[in-house]
């Protein structure tokens, strides 16, 4: 087991040997305090181009906001006019209450029947429709729970933002699994006008785990019978939507429906596309009661305040209760109960055109909903089977989702022009700190992308894993972009235990990605690996920020900060996790490796970068080093500087793997100013050293010069 020192030095660190090909390096391991690790905190917010920092910045600055602007204009033009063409018509993390938010664009949709007061549709649906306001908060919710789920609601979100006009306010009912996912995606997204509030789905469960529930939903999926409860007092309406939505249209114009209800109708919902609740779909079928075809839930529009007057909760108990003591359970969860309800209760809906809701299920009858593909406005992949569903017009159902998973989530930060704007203390702190930069500094760019914010996607991928509880447990800590992919397979196979990986990837990137590691047998038979993705923005590859998010999230007392390009010698896991550390601190003597047999001390040299297992709590990398050079050198620095003792173990290894010059080495070889503003950069970090650390800081300076 491990101990900690009495001498000297407040930290115990040991250190093994790395054999390099073609070069010899080496791989220290560091073990801190015993105590839990301390949450890890991000740099601050960055305000993204077209964001209210635009008023502070200086003429340079503007220019290229103003640039990136038609840039977004452009791109968003060209991608309507190509699904337009496509579609066979002319171009064209907070809880509690609600709030309005507000925003100052008019954002990136192509619906200028709605600026008219027309909403768009098809030939049986035509009319004069009341206008949304321009500023009015359009709320909706959604139920999420898991690792998949979260992926799914990421492409319903961004073919949302592509269309809408209006502010938006995105209720999620989410488990903890998602609510860690998604609330640091929207954090880091800085969508402006968008709003997010989380609702603890784990402690619903209660309100629904009595119903027995055979859909692949699980649980999660009677969820949406409980959102009058759930939900704000004071929410008067809300669009509800399943994860596996697209929209094809401003969803402004789905919220304009409200105005359409009458009486008492309080629920809107589409046609059920499918012979399901009529029975006839094989022997001895026999559904839950329900109107005609009955309807699905997909999507729904709630009238939330005539719900709750109406004693919703009490109306869809009660049938439930006597519904199941013939059917014992529901077949298709929450749609089961709603259409028992509306049975009953015929008055309580209004019907939506069927192009709100167009479903591509087993057995569907979609191609019955439109005459042409330019008529629908959401398409539901509502099958286990999801894209692999068969349609008549499948591919191009299947196209119009690929557009937006693979679309640039970063083009819809654009500003909602035209509505005051909320204050966000992050933002304003954000521009504080950008407006303080000299635009004129030949090293603008290297400062400026210390405050980039990179949307970030955390465990991309199904992650399960519970740390072993002899408190020795590691984790190996890496980061990656798309040329070094080929690498993951070979370190699953030498390294067994958890892994936590950032990966720099493009969105289109992200799904070649996904591609990449459903098909590997390796990758998927692994469920220890957590892969983040930091999602591409600006010129720098941001080394030390991936650095810093992998290690964040990270379940184990210990890291052991590596490169991808390293592969650990077999059996390394189980002996670092066993090995016992003796005291000792700083670089590595090869000749004495050779031949220890024993852990020996090292002591800090200039330009040491080996790699290391230090306890989790160890401090952060700094991110003012992107690209190449430093990145390891400054993050060594510091842990000397916090008294962590070097200790090189002498039965552990790794390979350097041979692999192509990175971008960013050879831009340093190529480019003078790359080097000139590196060594400025590391003679500023030295200064901090110095005045965070005193007297003791002078030997880094002392040792640069000497070197």
């Amino acid at each position: 087991m491990l101990g900690i020192c009495r001498g000297r030095r407040k930290f115990l660190a040991a250190s093994l040997t790395v054999l390099c090909i073609p070069a010899i390096t080496w791989l220290y391991l560091f073990a801190g305090s015993f105590e839990d690790g301390k949450p890890v905190s991000l740099s601050p917010l960055e305000s993204q181009p077209h964001s209210p920092r635009y008023a502070a910045a200086g003429p340079r600055e503007r220019e290229s906001l103003e640039v990136r602007v038609r840039e977004v204009e452009e791109e968003n033009r060209a991608l309507r006019r190509q699904l337009s063409l496509a579609q066979g018509r002319a171009p064209g993390p907070r809880r509690g209450n609600h709030s309005r938010t507000y925003s100052m664009e008019e954002g990136t949709g192509d619906s200028e029947s709605l600026r008219a007061g027309i909403v768009a549709g098809n030939s049986s649906e035509c009319g004069q429709q009341p206008v949304v306001e321009k500023c009015e908060t359009i709320h909706v919710a959604i139920v999420c729970a898991g690792y998949n789920a979260s992926r799914d609601v990421v492409t319903l979100v961004k073919s949302v933002l592509f269309h809408r006009r209006n502010p938006l306010h995105f209720h999620l009912i989410a488990d903890s699994i998602a609510e860690q996912i998604l609330a640091t995606l929207f954090q880091t997204w800085m969508v402006p006008a968008v709003r997010v509030d989380f609702y603890n789905a784990d402690e619903l469960k209660s309100e629904v785990s009595w119903i027995p529930n055979k859909h692949y939903s699980g649980i999660y999926g009677l969820m949406k019978l409980v959102l009058t409860k759930t939900l704000p007092a004071n929410l008067e309406r809300v669009i509800v939507l399943d994860t596996d939505i697209t929209f094809a249209t401003d969803i402004a114009e789905l919220w304009a429906v409200f105005h359409k209800f009458k009486g008492q109708q309080v629920l809107g919902l589409v046609e059920n596309q499918s012979d399901w609740y009529l029975g006839n779909l094989w022997k001895n079928h026999r559904p839950w009661p329900a109107l005609g075809r009955g309807y699905n839930t997909g999507v729904i529009l709630l009238l939330l305040d005539k719900l709750r007057k109406m004693k919703w909760e009490q109306m869809w108990r009660l049938t439930a209760e006597r519904e199941l003591m013939g059917m014992l359970s529901t077949s298709l969860a929450d749609q089961d109960i709603f259409n028992a309800v509306i049975k009953q209760n015929p008055f309580l809906v209004y019907q939506l055109p069927c192009f709100w809701n167009v479903q591509l299920s087993d057995h569907t009858r979609s191609e019955q909903c439109y005459r042409d593909v330019s008529d629908l406005k959401v398409i539901h992949w509502n099958s286990p089977k999801k894209l692999r569903v068969k349609n008549k017009h499948v591919e191009f159902f299947r196209n119009l989702y690929l557009t937006f998973l693979e679309y640039d989530g970063n083009l819809l930060r654009r500003e909602l022009f035209g509505c005051p704007s909320e204050a966000d203390v992050n933002s304003e702190n954000l521009q504080k700190q950008l407006s303080e930069l000299d635009e004129d500094d030949l090293c603008y760019e290297f400062r400026r992308e210390r405050f980039t914010v990179h949307r970030t996607h955390l465990y991309f991928l199904h992650y399960e894993y519970e740390p072993a509880s002899d408190n020795t447990d590691v984790t190996l800590v890496a980061q990656l972009s798309m040329d070094r992919l080929q690498m993951l397979e070979a370190i699953c196979k030498h390294w067994e235990g958890p892994i936590s990986l950032a990966l720099y990837l493009s969105d289109a990137e992200a799904q070649q990605f996904l591609r990449y590691a459903q098909g590997s047998e390796v990758l998927m038979s692994r469920h220890n690996v957590a892969y983040h993705i930091v999602y591409k923005e600006g010129q720098f590859y941001p080394v030390n920020l991936l650095r810093n998010v992998a290690m964040k999230h990270v379940g184990t007392p210990y890291l052991f900060l590596s490169d991808i390009d390293f592969l650990p010698m077999y059996g390394l896991y189980e002996y670092l996790r066993y090995h016992v550390w003796t005291k000792g601190h700083a670089p590595t003597n090869f000749a004495k490796w050779r031949t220890a047999t024993t852990p020996y001390r090292v002591e800090w040299e200039a330009d040491f970068e080996p790699y290391v297992v230090v306890r989790r709590d160890c401090p952060e990398y700094d991110r003012r080093f992107v690209g190449f050079g430093w990145n390891k050198v400054a993050h060594i620095m510091e842990l000397d500087a916090q008294e962590y003792e070097f200790i090189v173990l002498p039965n552990a290894y790794m390979i350097h793997m041979p692999h192509a010059p990175s971008f960013d080495i050879t831009k340093f070889r190529s480019n003078k100013q790359y080097r000139v503003c590196l060594k400025t950069l590391k003679e500023e970090f030295q200064q901090d050293m110095s005045r965070r650390y005193g007297f003791a800081a002078l030997k880094y300076l002392t040792a640069e010069n000497n070197s």
